[in-house]
């Protein structure tokens, strides 16, 4: 397996020329996110990924994980790997400064972790899920849970988990079991969690739960969901540590990837409950709990992105390297697998950073309206960010294995981790048919497509403002905007005929999302990296180039895509509700 080296160039042209980080460091409280700030960070992030986070994540997989005598062990290097992660203050870079963080804007947070992630997806998750559960308690928390909990989980002192999924229940969260009992001013939990991870580790001093469960009498169904705050060890008012808590982990998953990232099956209460408490009101958790799930569909979004970097940077040495009649890279068809993989990591990136930005904008725009201009952009893009991105992970990382040819089949060079790892992201966090659906039924339909409308809006006017900068790309990249607005239309219309229409065209209707908006969103930085050139303020006139051909790939060899997919969504939804589930 290579090394790897943070693209921070490319990280900074997407922060920058797509996502607009110069406009959201100008947004109340990010003051602090100057041009060198970021550049400082970025750099430092690298090195830290490079020299301590990339040289353990072959470790990690060859040993994985075990789980002896109720307590879990982790591949060699991940305690110092951790300490070292937690004294550079890497947990804290979003949070308010009040609770120790640094307050800056979770942009470059997310950009961040792509670093985190592309260096060792498995390390990454640990703090990934405590940065979710810390924002959600930063947003549904009491002013004491917030005080008592917030600064040690900032500090990466203890870290956070996410208790969703049950063994009867699995993506239905109206199914679940898990019962939290009053006991005085607390509640006692009692049930068994699966899928949770990093559930069980010795990294931190505490693990803070995040868990959904009932109340006695609560409705049926989701409306019926509380959320608990149940610490692995019980913390007293003063914020020091007390008895051990009534939970365990009781076993540990066999996965097909990320090894080296423990994946617990919790059970609580064996002893007569754990001692949780309420977060948020009673029967209202999985609103709560969507700020945790929206948070990491973004950073699992990013996960696509980071371990396309890996495996693209891993084939493209072994194309330079490798000698079959020349090196391999000059080989026509090499050089098309490469470039599609560079180009579909480019589009995923702009997309989730571009999410990311929409997520700053919610929490810090002055105006109140523009504020929910930027929370309905959140949503629309999450779940493209989500389910686009992570596709295109397995993609390149498959990819990556093709240009290695057998050799990538071989399990010593390493090309063959990032596919197994990359795998998961499609499934964790809503797998992307769920994502597909949100996206068509809450906020498609839910608007009557006025959310993509405006989205649609703004990536033609970024055409307009691009003149002659775009060399003629635009005349690409238009009808394929106009393209999307008709399946828009269509699958609002569809609904109204037969209400099954919608979900049976949801993937592909993503699909054709995130194609067109990944093209759109590098002819924008095309067009901002030529004007910058030819201006003369930082970006040559052979980078700016550069953009512009990866841009013109993306539209001639990836956009067409586009058009299958729209077909897909009408023909397709109309002929498979015509298949009989009986004869599948």
């Amino acid at each position: 397996m290579t090394g790897y080296a943070a693209p921070i160039e490319d990280m900074r042209f997407a922060l920058y020329e797509i996502a607009g980080l110069d406009e959201i460091a100008g947004l109340p409280g990010y003051e602090e996110a100057t041009p060198d700030l970021v550049e400082a960070v970025l750099t430092e992030a690298g090195r830290l990924a490079a020299e301590v986070l990339a040289p353990i994540n072959r470790v990690g997989d060859q040993e994985g994980c075990s789980l002896e005598n109720g307590a879990v062990r982790l591949p060699s290097g991940a305690d110092e790997a951790y300490r070292t992660f937690v004294e550079g203050g890497w947990t804290g870079l979003p949070f308010d400064p009040e609770y120790g963080g640094q307050g800056l804007p979770w942009t470059l947070a997310f950009a961040v972790h792509e670093i985190w992630q592309a260096a060792n997806l498995s390390f990454s998750l640990c703090p990934l899920l405590t940065q979710g559960a810390a924002e959600l308690l930063q947003s549904h928390g009491s002013e004491a849970q917030k005080a008592l909990y917030l600064p040690k989980m900032i500090a990466g002192e203890w870290s956070g988990t996410m208790n969703l999924t049950e063994p009867q229940a699995g993506s239905n969260l109206g199914a679940l079991k898990t019962r939290a009992e009053p006991h005085g001013e607390a509640y006692r939990v009692t049930g068994q969690k699966i899928y949770i991870t990093y559930g069980e580790h010795g990294l931190t001093e505490n693990i803070v739960h995040l868990v959904l469960a009932r109340t006695p009498g609560a409705p049926p169904g989701t409306r019926g969901i509380s959320l608990f705050l149940v610490p692995k060890v019980q913390v007293r008012p003063d914020g020091s540590l007390g008895p051990r808590n009534d939970l365990r982990c009781v076993s540990l998953e066999h996965k097909l990837g990320i090894n080296g990232s423990p994946t617990a099956v919790m059970a609580y209460g064996d002893n007569g409950g754990a001692a949780g408490e309420m977060i948020g009101e009673e029967n209202h958790g999985l609103a709560c709990m969507f700020t945790m799930m929206n948070n990491t569909r973004i950073a699992v979004g990013i996960q696509g992105v980071g371990i396309a970097e890996r495996a693209y940077q891993q084939a493209l040495a072994f194309a330079h390297d490798r000698e079959q009649g020349g090196r391999i890279v000059e080989h026509p068809d090499v050089r098309r697998m490469l470039a599609t993989m560079k180009a579909q990591t480019a589009a995923a990136r702009a997309l989730c950073y571009a999410s990311a930005a929409a997520l700053d904008r919610s929490k810090r725009e002055p105006d109140q309206a523009r504020r929910a201009e930027a929370q309905d952009r959140v949503e629309l893009l999450t779940p493209v960010a989500k389910a686009w991105a992570t596709e295109i992970g397995v993609e390149v990382a498959s990819a990556g294995i093709q240009v290695h040819g057998g050799m990538g089949y071989i399990e010593e060079t390493g090309a063959a981790q990032h596919f197994r790892d990359a795998r998961i992201a499609p499934i964790y966090e809503g797998t992307n048919g769920i994502q597909a659906m949100h996206l068509v039924s809450r906020k498609l339909l839910g608007d009557e497509g006025r959310s993509v409308g405006a989205f649609l809006a703004e990536l033609r006017a970024d055409l307009g403002r691009a003149g002659n900068a775009l060399d003629g790309l635009d005349g690409r990249i238009a009808p394929e905007l106009d393209r999307l607005e008709q399946t828009t239309a269509w699958l609002v219309e569809a609904a109204g005929r037969d209400p099954r229409l919608p979900g049976a065209g949801a993937s592909p209707y993503l699909r054709l999302f995130g194609t067109v908006t990944g093209g759109a969103l590098l002819a924008r930085g095309a067009a901002c990296a030529a004007r910058h050139a030819a201006d003369g303020n930082g970006l040559a006139a052979e980078t700016a180039t550069e953009r512009l051909k990866l841009a013109r790939y993306y539209a001639a060899n990836l956009l067409p895509q586009a058009q299958a997919h729209a077909t897909a969504v009408a023909d397709g939804a109309e002929s498979l509700l015509e298949i009989e589930t009986a004869t599948l």
